[in-house]
């Protein structure tokens, strides 16, 4: 069944901040899961504390992405007692499991400050997951990870080190569990939330700087070439004004949809102490190559008919 996916995608029924998304294909459940960072935009204290102390929230949809039903959290093992902040989800299928890489801070900061790590988890059906540790990636703040396989075997990992100039760095495994760092991999700009996938006989990596998502393409995962932006356009469907940010793609075809968040009712000098300006709304735009070019009209309506997940290891 297909048919134009609602506007907005998604909003959190508990706390309103649904961010940092990641469309997963939920194999035993036979339906699509969007796992993210589930804001609180509610909480009293100072500061930025409403960003951390957060849960991993989950949306699912069985109609193919159209329309979206909460139904909680994640139940994820913490490595340590008390509060700790979970972030920004990365979830892929390999081998007949589950791998989730998610940042993890310490308590609940109020502001950027303090150690943040990406953490890895594994499951085999999205609900009981088993906690293998935070990865080694010489570096005391690194977050946003983004996991893809490489052509000649292994995988590619790339996150933001806030250390180094809040930049793409890069690591590589044979296995999923050992993680040799490479160094820096995009550099043009401070900027964070990676996402690599492969369109239009491209690999593309979009990147959240902020004021919209930066557009790099290559065709050896090793050279990035920057292409401008998309999602920094205020769109006219319902809570799509202002910029997208940090986004997940999923190729279908010749299209790839990019689910990503937005602040509808935040303007230039918003006061985050507010809820309007905190709240925060799931959309999804279609992307498609035109002359080499990543291009996306964030005001068509989507056709929204997601197929089950098209991993090597099939659905």
């Amino acid at each position: 069944m297909s048919g134009a996916a609602s506007a907005p995608l998604f909003r959190d029924p508990v706390h309103d901040g649904a961010a940092d998304p990641v469309a997963v294909w939920n194999r035993r459940a036979r339906e699509w899961w969007l796992v993210y960072t589930g804001r609180r935009v509610t909480a009293p204290g100072p500061g930025v504390a409403w960003v951390h102390g957060t849960d991993l929230g989950v949306a699912a949809s069985a109609d193919g992405g159209r329309t979206w039903t909460y139904r909680g959290t994640l139940d994820v093992p913490d490595p340590e007692w008390g509060r700790n902040t979970f972030w920004a989800p990365e979830i892929i299928w390999h081998d007949g499991r589950y791998h989730m890489y998610v940042s993890w801070i310490r308590g609940v900061p109020d502001d950027w400050s303090g150690r943040a790590e990406i953490r890895h988890y594994t499951s085999p059906d999205l609900l009981g997951w088993t906690h293998h540790g935070p990865l080694d990636l010489g570096s005391a703040r690194v977050i946003d990870a983004c996991v893809y396989p490489l052509p000649g075997g292994g995988f590619r990992l790339w996150y933001k080190d806030e250390t180094h100039g809040s930049v793409t760095y890069a690591a590589d495994s044979p296995d999923l569990f050992h993680w040799r760092p490479t160094g820096p991999a995009v550099t043009h700009r401070p900027h964070e939330g990676p996402n690599v996938f492969e369109l239009g006989g491209h690999h593309w990596m979009i990147v959240d700087e902020w004021h919209g998502q930066g557009v790099l393409r290559s065709d050896d995962l090793e050279h990035w070439e920057h292409q401008g932006l998309v999602l920094d356009v205020p769109g006219s469907r319902p809570d799509d004004s202002g910029y997208g940010y940090h986004a997940d793609v999923v190729v279908q075809g010749d299209t790839a949809y990019a689910f990503y968040f937005t602040h509808p009712d935040r303007t230039p000098g918003s006061a985050e102490a507010e809820y309007r300006h905190r709240r925060s709304s799931l959309q999804v735009a279609a992307l498609r190559v035109i002359d080499g070019r990543l291009h996306c009209d964030r005001n068509e309506p989507v056709e929204l008919a997601l197929a089950p997940g098209s991993d090597p290891d099939g659905p």
